[in-house]
């Protein structure tokens, strides 16, 4: 009798990667034109990024549609909606992108309880997440004013997506800590008096970008280990 073997890794991350291209292409664009202007030019390509990212899951995901996948979708929708909000200068673009983006951490939460898991809690290193929100809080805190309230929460969502995104092995773990990354850089040139940081806008999407694309890579590899 003949048996089918299981497909090979190198196999399987082919057409990953040739999925992902687009994304991984786009990005690269954007971070050139971020780091040179013009500015019509940044906000035309970042509106792009996501919904390039949702095509590779797409296109990763066709055979596997399920809960998950949407829930996987959802997080990157909301999280370009995000995106828009935030191109727009003023305090209601910043308010709006911050409701988009506490979605999209939320969904994400959601997602990660709903994937098997290696243990029954996030690994102990991600106590370190609540170190950094206590030093969020008391960094960034007494400078948002009115504020304050929304972006306390957010901070407690985010921590909490980066911890239980720790479940999920290497490429989710890091995807989670980036987006950390990138908010709290984001954080500190919106908020803290004086800061002031030349690479603060590429730092910012360069990392958000990368915490985008892992959480979805290994989202889905996760996915397609379980089918086989």
């Amino acid at each position: 009798m003949t048996q089918t073997s299981a497909p090979t890794r190198s196999s399987s991350t082919r057409p990953m990667l040739a999925a992902f291209a687009p994304y991984l292409g786009a990005s690269a664009v954007h971070l050139g034109i971020l780091a040179t202007g013009p500015g019509w030019a940044v906000t035309a390509t970042k509106a792009l990024l996501m919904p390039l990212l949702v095509l590779a899951v797409v296109l990763v995901a066709r055979p596997l549609a399920d809960a998950t996948t949407r829930l996987l979708v959802l997080a990157i929708a909301l999280s370009w909606a995000g995106d828009v909000a935030l191109s727009f200068p003023g305090s209601i673009g910043f308010i709006v992108g911050l409701g988009c983006f506490l979605g999209a951490h939320v969904v994400y939460i959601g997602l990660f309880l709903r994937m098997p898991r290696a243990g029954r809690r996030p690994p102990t290193w991600t106590l370190v997440y609540l170190a950094w929100y206590v030093a969020f809080l008391a960094l960034l805190g007494p400078h948002t004013g009115a504020l304050f309230a929304p972006v306390a929460l957010y901070g407690l969502v985010l921590a909490a997506m980066a911890a239980t995104a720790a479940w999920h092995g290497p490429l989710v773990a890091a995807g989670g800590a980036l987006f950390v990354l990138s908010d709290s850089v984001l954080g500190l040139g919106r908020f803290l008096p004086g800061y002031d940081f030349a690479l603060h806008d590429v730092v910012v999407m360069s990392s958000y970008l990368a915490a985008q694309g892992l959480i979805a890579a290994g989202v889905l590899r996760t996915l397609r280990t379980e089918r086989w």
